[in-house]
Order: structure tokens, then sequence, then C-alpha cells
């Protein structure tokens, strides 16, 4: 990747800046966001773009130079206004009324080759009304970090946020959770919409039904068109939202991934994951897995992220009764639990490669794996990708070659569980045409990439950018990760 340091752009045509922009959530008016100006930096050095995404925007990357995302996203030339969003939302459990955009803004909106609308929203590009005391800025490793996540989540399959691009910006910041000073960074964020569970409970603390009224038709015909013309649009758009919130978490759960900080201002409306701060990935499986270190009594630990997610959208409900019947959406919501473990369930048998499986062995032999793996500790992510590399048709002949050559195997007679997966999938094995083993062995290969995100993997190519300024591992981990690898 060719880097670039520029100050003074040449005036020439810009594409990122040129795209039909849309101003969807500005035509709201101002009870939703204020206009701000975004901060002025010393020193721009593009260190990503995502050129992954530009065909979506109707652009060949070929034709769009590191200045053009430069004079773009870090100098902010050629877009008026920049939005910065109002929320409030429930954070660790409390409501807190003193939220917002507080180190970023709604760059602006454009319309897809898909169709679909999509938001450029900034993070690190300076102070706004709610910052807060801080800074408005971001350190390099979160840039790299939200990055990293954001690609890994979406080779997964978790519906996801990305990172359009990252700048540099040659500003030296104090953080007390980084050694400091340390190097800053603005991120430009792609997804469907910024609009939180936190925009809506805002305008409930304000007593402004009428603006959640508003706010919830743009909702709907922005993000939920197939809904638009029903005549009870507005319960069957609060049953899709959970439905997709479950359906995401489960593919949370799946990617063995911890969200950290599930506030409600940082739970979408379009149902995607973004905003997900010290996140991790959990090498072993261990259900009490917590991301945050400031998350100090678990409340949002790996197995708790169902349960939390629930627990946002029941709050969400109490905004929505300004428009939408109290009994709707607590029927949309009885069905959250069996969304997320259909997903799940689906997700898993996938990791284990099977498209579908009668329903009581897939339950018995997701059961014998989350035994095995949290009795062994043996690596979450290292297990299913030695049942990808080591899978073999031979596992049909008899159970004890099951994961025989693997580096996973316990001492033989030393581990029931893992004895009684063996013969479970030895038989499944069987219950298949030989011809369905090639399939198999794709969804073993595909769902299961060598490379995981885990904690050790992000500090190994943060080193060399500290200590010598060296890229390179970086974008060598993006590479892998963007390949499956």
């Amino acid at each position: 990747m060719t880097l670039a340091e520029t100050s003074n752009p040449q005036n020439h045509h810009n594409p990122l800046i040129a795209l039909n922009y849309e101003p969807a959530l500005q035509a709201l008016g101002n009870d939703y966001y204020d206009e701000v100006t975004a901060a002025e930096f010393p020193q721009l050095t593009l260190r990503w773009r995502n050129d992954a995404l530009l065909p979506r925007l109707g652009l060949e990357p070929q034709t769009v130079t590191d200045e053009d995302f430069i004079t773009a996203f870090g100098l902010f030339q050629g877009r008026k206004p920049l939005l910065a969003l109002r929320y409030h939302g429930y954070q660790f459990g409390e409501y807190n009324p003193n939220l917002g955009d507080g180190r970023g803004f709604l760059y602006g909106q454009v319309r897809g080759t898909d169709g679909e609308l999509y938001d450029f929203g900034t993070k690190g590009s300076g102070r706004t009304p709610y910052s807060r005391g801080g800074d408005g800025m971001l350190t390099l490793k979160g840039g790299i970090r939200e990055v990293l996540a954001a690609e890994a989540l979406h080779q997964l399959g978790v519906r996801t946020s990305r990172c359009l691009s990252m700048i540099e910006t040659g500003l030296a910041l104090w953080r007390g959770d980084e050694p400091s000073p340390t190097r800053s960074s603005v991120m430009v964020r792609m997804n469907k919409s910024h609009i939180r569970f936190g925009t809506f409970e805002r305008l409930h603390y304000l007593q402004r039904p009428d603006l959640i009224h508003k706010l919830l038709d743009h909702v709907i015909d922005y993000y939920y068109q197939h809904l638009a013309d029903k005549s009870d649009k507005y319960a069957l758009f609060y049953a899709e939202l959970v439905k997709r919130v479950a359906e995401l978490v489960a593919q949370w759960m799946a990617a063995g991934f911890c969200h950290a900080v599930l506030n409600t201002d940082n739970m979408s409306i379009t149902g995607e994951s973004f905003d997900y701060g010290p996140y991790g990935f959990i090498p072993t499986y261990n259900p009490y897995f917590t991301a945050a270190y400031f998350d100090y009594y678990g409340r949002y630990c790996y197995i708790h992220q169902p349960s939390i997610c629930q627990w946002n959208l029941e709050m969400l409900q109490v905004p929505l009764r300004a428009v939408i019947d109290k009994a709707d959406m607590e029927a949309g919501l009885a069905k959250f639990s069996e969304y997320c473990h259909a997903e799940y369930r689906s997700l898993m048998l996938k990791k284990l490669g099977f498209e579908q499986l009668d329903t009581p062995k897939a339950d018995e032999l997701l059961s014998l794996t989350i035994k095995f793996l949290q009795e062994s500790q043996v690596g979450y992510h290292q297990f299913f990708y030695e049942l990808a590399r080591t899978f073999s048709v031979k596992w049909r002949d008899e159970p004890g070659l099951v994961l025989s050559s693997s580096d996973i195997v316990p001492p033989s007679g030393t581990d029931g569980n893992f004895d009684h997966l063996c013969v479970l999938y030895h038989q499944i094995l069987n219950d298949f045409d030989m011809e369905k083993m090639d399939v198999i062995a794709r969804n073993l290969a595909y769902y299961n990439p060598k490379t995981a995100l885990l904690r050790p993997v992000i500090e190994e190519v943060w080193e060399p950018i500290v200590q010598e300024d060296n890229w390179q591992p970086f974008y060598e981990l993006i590479k892998t990760i963007q390949s499956r690898g």
C-alpha cells in the first residue's frame, strides 16, 4: 500500500467528494443533531484505505488516490454540514442523558450500487458539544483495532460496520489505558445507519413523542422499506428488529466475539455491529470472558451478550410506546431466544461442517462440542481450524480416527467428552452419502479460518508500528483476514 502525506491538496476532481450524497438524516431537522466543525490536524498520513468497499460506492479503486482520501476524510473538504448526532443511553444499566457524538460526526450518506443507503461516520475527528471534557480524538491503536475487528467480523459472516479509511493525524494523545503520549488517528466507518437505540431514548427523556414518531417513520422508510406500506408497519418493524438483533448476537457468539460495551447507545437500529470498544475474541471457551477491563462485574461478558441485547430491546420499548402498542412489542420480543438459538445452532453446525442436521443430533453435537471446549480449554478457534485442517473421509471408518492427526487430541481415555464427540461425529458422517464429504470439507475450510484476531495477534502488528513505524505486518494481517486465511 502506498502511503501519502499532504498539507496542500491539489484542487483536482475528488471522486469521494463528488459522490451523490443524500441529506436523509439532515432533512429530519436539527432536533436530532448539531452542526459541527472538524478539527485541524498537523500532519495527515493515510494508513488504511478499504478498496474492497469502493465498488459498492460505484468507484474503481484505481480512480481514487490516497490524496483523495486525505482531502475528504482528513481535511474534510467539500462536505457541509457535518452532523454530531444526539442520543442518550443506558450505560452498564444506568441511564445517562449526557451522551451524543463526542469524537465523531456524520460526514455524509451515500446510496450504494446495491440500492442501500450508507453512512460515513467519523471517529477521532475532534470536539463536539458532547465531548464532555474529552479531546474528541482517537488513538492510532484504537483505529487499528476497529479496522481489524470490522474486517474479521465481516469475513466471519457477522453483520457489521466496516472501516473505509484510517488516517494518522500527527497529534500526541494522553490516555490512562495506553502508554502515553500515544499516536492519534481519524477513522471513517461505513454502515447502514448511526441511529441508535439511545437516539429514541433521548427523545422520550425530552418528552417528545412527536419526534419519536417522525424518527421511526424515517427509519422504516430508509431501512425497512418493505414494511412501509403495511398497515401494522410499526409492530412489524419492532418484530424484525428483534430478529435482526437476535441473529446478530448469535453471530457474535459463534464467532467467539465479545463486544465489550453493549450499552444502548452502542446498539444500531438496523441491527449491525458497531462501536465495540475494547472488544475481544475468546481464546478458549470461557463463558465469563470479559473484554473490557472496566467491566468489573462482568455485565457484558461473553455469555451474557444475548440476555443483555434482549434487555436493551426491552428498554427500547419505553420510547417506542409513543407509537407502537406495548402488547405488540412484547409479542415480538418473546421470540428473541428462539431466533437467537436457531441462528447460533445453524452457524455452529456450519463450523462443524454441516448445513443441517436432525434436531436431536444437532443439539447433542453442539452440547458435546461446547462441553469439550469448556472442560479441556483447547483454543476455541484452534479446535475448529484443526477440524478443518485434518478432516478426512477415513473418519467414516472408525471413531478413533476423528481428529487423530490434529494437535488437540487428549491422551487416550482421558476425556470422555472428546471420545463421545468423536463417536457422534463418526456416526453423523455415515448418515451422509460419500459425495457429501466434499461439501463438508468445503464448509469446514470456509467457516474456520486459521487466523483468529486474538489480542496477542493485534499486539504483534502494533509493536512494529510503535518501534519502527513498520506497517507491513498490519497490512499482511489484513490481507490474511480478507482472504480467510
